[in-house]
């Protein structure tokens, strides 16, 4: 089954100091720890894609305006401080396979090089509605 594994990132939890206060060391080791990781889920045979994304502010949202055409506005809103920071397709024998995933990638450093535990969101990618549909 394959899961989608979705980094949260808040800026305003203490425990999440804004990227931008961290030293250029810090920043390296965390993204040296999601090459490792990405590899290694790679080597297992688990890994169908990871994809780490733009910060939010240079987020668009986009609706549907007058005949289609796309209505642009900056988002997401300023007071929004949670937001995913970046994503994996996981393709596992269990769901709680996905969660061992989720739990290591939840260890990546932060500050001081202590693991962030930042929340990791597991949902199982549907082929097909569920037989409840």
């Amino acid at each position: 089954m394959k899961y989608m594994l979705l980094m949260q990132f808040s800026e305003a939890a203490a425990e999440f100091p804004s990227i931008a206060t961290w030293t250029p060391e810090e920043i390296q080791a965390h993204i040296a720890f999601m090459h490792e990781a990405n590899k290694k889920i790679a080597d297992a045979g688990e890994r169908v894609d990871a994809q780490g994304l733009a910060m939010p502010e240079q987020a668009r949202i986009v609706r549907a305006g007058e005949g289609g055409a796309p209505l642009i506005t900056e988002g997401p809103y300023p007071e929004t401080k949670e937001f995913v920071a970046g994503w994996w397709i996981v393709d596992c024998e269990t769901p709680e396979r996905a969660y061992e995933i989720a739990a290591f990638i939840s260890t990546a450093p932060g500050p001081g090089g202590a693991p962030l535990n930042m929340p990791i969101e597991v949902r199982q990618v549907m082929s097909a509605p569920t037989e409840e549909l």
